[in-house]
């Protein structure tokens, strides 16, 4: 058996391999579920399944696209679905990859369902990727540095209270996590925690952990009411999270206040070009899909794989780098194709676009 090993730099190459593969077809692959169910040889047949369409964007306009291209550029065959939110359709969509057969299974969790899904198929036999969330039962973990992630946000919170010359051990911030479901907002959340209790920060509202905008709404102007409409900052999960705290701070003319975010994703982009949100995490999906694509290439070719990093279970964990972008590295996320100027610079935020730079 050939050893494989994958670090940081290892994949920086595949990354270079698979936006090459992008130029290519995505087939007949659709965003709705469906998936190619050709048959062919088990052993190159890699199986996939997306949690959902609603807690980001990336997972239908870039994974989905990334990953197919990558697998398909390598000789393999490929089937994509998503559970759209439903653990039950998680668990039918499973069932039928595995009884069609899969050389490798690269699985992003939603809700735990994955779980079930690593056992049955290492009584089969068939290695599991954990992509982007871990989950217990995985052979391997693929994501972004996620406390990294986390310590970025929490830098990003500082970064805005010194912004509007708030002390941090005397503001008023509020916690606004992901899922607790997920597996990594734990990671998030210990980052972020970690850079900002340090420079003296306590939260003064913490309401349920979630990845959605309207439910992220709902629960922050509650937190808001209950400090008598006082903030200073946000720590924001993610940029679907910081969307629905955004539109409680404009609904309520309150500008200023430091809020974080994570995804890079359009709505994101133009709150940080339009000063509502300090800044966003940046993880480059091209990067972590390329990580992946490699992993399950050695594993279909039948090779061991050895990581540079692991978890605390001692899951193997190969990490991707994330990246810190404020209103003046908006450009570089349009530059690199994970964002459209279209998108972004609609007519309200053309004036931000030209002061920072973004351009087609």
């Amino acid at each position: 058996m050939k050893k494989s090993f994958l670090s940081a730099a290892a994949v920086a190459g595949a990354a270079v391999m698979l936006l090459a593969g992008c130029s290519s077809s995505t087939g007949g692959d659709s965003g709705d579920g469906g998936g190619d169910t050709g048959g062919g040889d088990a052993a190159g047949r890699a199986c996939v399944i997306l949690p959902d369409a609603a807690s980001s964007p990336r997972w239908e306009n870039f994974d989905r696209p990334y990953l197919q291209e990558g697998l398909e550029a390598a000789g393999f065959e490929v089937d994509i679905q998503n559970a759209q939110g439903n653990t039950n359709t998680y668990s039918t969509i499973a069932d039928q990859q595995l009884t069609q057969g899969c050389g490798v299974m690269l699985l992003v969790d939603y809700q735990g369902a994955a779980e079930a899904v690593a056992a049955n198929a290492t009584a089969e036999g068939i290695p599991v990727i954990a992509y982007d969330r871990p989950f217990e039962g995985a052979d391997y973990y693929v994501s972004f540095d996620n406390m990294e992630v986390g310590r970025l946000q929490g830098q990003t919170v500082l970064d805005g209270l010194e912004a509007a010359g708030k002390d941090p051990a005397s503001a008023t911030v509020v916690y606004m996590g992901g899922d607790p479901t997920d597996g990594n907002a734990a990671m998030f959340k210990s980052g972020a925690v970690e850079v900002m209790e340090a420079a003296g920060i306590t939260p003064a509202a913490e309401p349920p952990g979630v990845w959605d905008q309207a439910e992220s709404q709902t629960n922050f102007e509650q937190a808001l009411t209950s400090l008598g409409g006082q903030v200073d900052g946000v720590w924001a999960a993610n940029d679907t999270n910081a969307a629905g705290v955004i539109k409680v701070l404009q609904d309520n003319n309150l500008e200023g206040v430091a809020v974080s975010g994570q995804d890079a994703n359009v709505a994101g982009l133009q709150n940080i070009l339009l000063g509502w949100q300090t800044a966003t995490v940046y993880k480059p999906v091209a990067d972590e899909a390329a990580a992946a694509v490699e992993l399950a290439v050695a594993l279909l070719n039948g090779e061991e794989v050895t990581a540079d990093a692991e978890l605390e279970d001692g899951t193997p964990y190969i990490q991707v780098t994330p990246v810190l972008v404020g209103p003046n590295e908006v450009k570089d996320v349009i530059a690199a194709g994970d964002a459209a100027y279209d998108d972004v610079c609609t007519p309200d935020v053309m004036a931000a676009c030209e002061e920072f730079g973004v351009t087609e």
